[in-house]
């Protein structure tokens, strides 16, 4: 028997089995009107009316719906509505301008654009066949609809959800992720990281970003309580660990620092730190430094883990989750250990070719970029695909040293040198301008630019730079220092040697990323 993996699977069995549960704890004060607690009866109920609401307008399978919205309850109800009965969702970074969200819409093809109120003046000029500011005034025309959806997956093989990524071209591709990656990926992720009935998951990694790695699958899937956290805030997170009694959160470094920050004013003012030797943490984006683990372990006694992977392989490739053999390390050996990136998940192979890329092969890599098939066969070669990372195999553990493309990893954001470089040569006194990743304390890595000048304007200076930056692209994206050269080293050919250039500013590190 062949029965197709779809999305639908974990909204089935979180309706069938868990439904009386509390699903989703929305955000209370979200722009909109919060939708307050929601069971998974309830969720089940909202992903088939808002399906039900697109059957009416005429929109017909495998047609692209967009979605731009920071965490919130009405996300994950079109994260798990809308894939499972026959279209496709495409989330998009909240953080990007008005230009770079126009893309993506026009790209993808979406038929309909789902908006935060927060959002919509940015976007109210994109042109779209349907539009909807999610919030009150549209919840009767999105989840009071009743019937069943025209449309039901049954192809295991068709687009889920195609999630656009920076990579290393100034324009973001699309990656297609179907139902197969998506299902496979949950269910790994799910397993490795230990998920129960009993979990509370803390939405501290946005959804839009792999569609939160998948992780809303995976819980639901078991019947774990989801509480919705819409902007990142050490204090708040603590808060919601107290009053939720949450045991489970994902995150990029930055929201390591967040709460670490959190908890030593905590401590200065006499008060207690939650979650100890209850919480686990898994982090991706960046390999914090082995000092931040260890503090995360003895500060918070959170349990840290790690994983690596990429949007384009859904994204869970290696898991680094202390094993037996960690127990009897002293805290500084452990912390080092665990700063890996980790062993193969459940499914995957990983290798490293005689240019030092890191190769992936796995029922959890991507279909292929959308619409951009030379891009696509780029990517994946003789059934591998390449990851871009440069690093190593040590005792089975993958260890990532550098990269290979040109992205900068900023918050567990990709940048792209390139499109940074691309705006900065839009300025009238720019001549030449690379855009490097340097380490952060907070950050794990922030943008700086290498710029040589137009003669007669030297009067520009680095304010002026980092201005029209933010003018042009998303603020993430913008350098935070700019520093002025004569020259910029180069090849023979005229290309720019990037690691001789980034080289000064990781000088003493193991590795050229953080």
């Amino acid at each position: 028997m062949h029965v197709p993996l779809t999305t639908l699977d974990f909204l089935y069995r979180a309706e069938t089995v868990y439904g009386h549960r509390h699903a989703v704890i929305d955000e209370p004060d979200a722009p909109g009107g919060s939708l307050g607690t929601i069971t998974y009866a309830d969720l089940a109920r909202q992903g088939r009316s808002i399906s039900v609401a697109f059957d009416q307008l005429g929109l017909g399978a495998g047609e692209r719906i967009a979605i731009l919205s920071p965490n919130a309850g009405r996300f994950l109800t079109a994260l798990f509505g809308i894939p499972a009965y026959g279209r496709v969702l495409v989330p998009i970074n909240f953080r990007l301008n008005r230009q770079e969200i126009a893309y993506i819409v026009e790209h993808s093809g979406a038929s309909a654009l789902l908006v935060d109120p927060e959002y919509d003046g940015l976007t109210s000029d994109i042109p779209t066949a349907h539009r909807f500011v999610l919030g009150t005034d549209t919840d009767g025309d999105l989840f009071g609809q009743t019937g069943e959806p025209r449309f039901v997956t049954d192809d295991e093989t068709a687009t889920a959800t195609i999630n656009y990524t920076s990579g290393t071209t100034a324009r973001p591709k699309g990656v297609q992720m179907t139902h197969r990656n998506l299902w496979l990926n949950a269910v790994a992720f799910g397993w490795h990281m230990g998920v129960t009935d009993r979990d509370v998951y803390l939405h501290t990694l946005p959804t839009f970003h792999c569609n939160g790695w998948g992780l809303p699958f995976s819980v639901a899937a078991m019947g774990g309580r989801q509480v919705v956290i819409r902007k990142i805030d050490g204090e708040d997170i603590l808060g919601r660990i107290e009053r939720e009694g949450v045991t489970f959160m994902a995150g990029a470094p930055a929201v390591v620092a967040a709460a670490l920050d959190a908890a030593a004013a905590r401590v200065e003012r006499g008060e207690p730190v939650p979650g100890r030797d209850t919480v686990r943490m898994v982090v991706a984006g960046a390999p914090p430094p082995s000092r931040v683990i260890e503090r995360v372990e003895s500060e918070l006694g959170w349990e840290f883990m790690q994983i690596y992977g990429l949007t384009e392989t859904s994204p869970l490739l290696t898991v680094n989750r202390a094993t037996a053999e960690y127990d009897g390390l002293d805290a500084p050996e452990r912390a080092r250990r665990l700063s890996r990136a980790g062993v193969p998940a459940i499914g995957v192979r990983m290798d490293v070719d005689d240019q030092g890329e890191v190769l992936a092969r796995s029922n959890h890599v991507f279909e292929g970029y959308w619409a951009q098939p030379e891009a696509t066969a780029q990517a994946i070669v003789d059934g591998w695909f390449h990851t871009g990372d440069g690093g190593d195999v040590d005792d089975a553990y993958v260890v990532i040293s550098d990269r290979k493309k040109d992205v900068i990893i900023s918050g567990g954001e990709n940048v792209s040198s390139i499109e940074v470089e691309d705006c900065l040569f839009q300025h009238p006194a720019v001549a030449e301008a690379a855009a490097i990743g340097v380490p952060d304390e907070k950050w794990g890595e922030t943008v700086k630019a290498l710029v040589v000048l137009r003669p007669g304007h030297d009067d520009i200076d680095e304010a002026a730079l980092i201005a029209h930056c933010r003018d042009q692209i998303a603020h993430y994206k913008c350098p935070t220092s700019i520093e002025f050269r004569t020259e910029l080293a180069r090849t023979a050919t005229g290309k720019l040697q990037k690691f001789k250039l980034r080289a000064p500013y990781w000088e003493g590190r193991d590795k050229k990323v953080n």
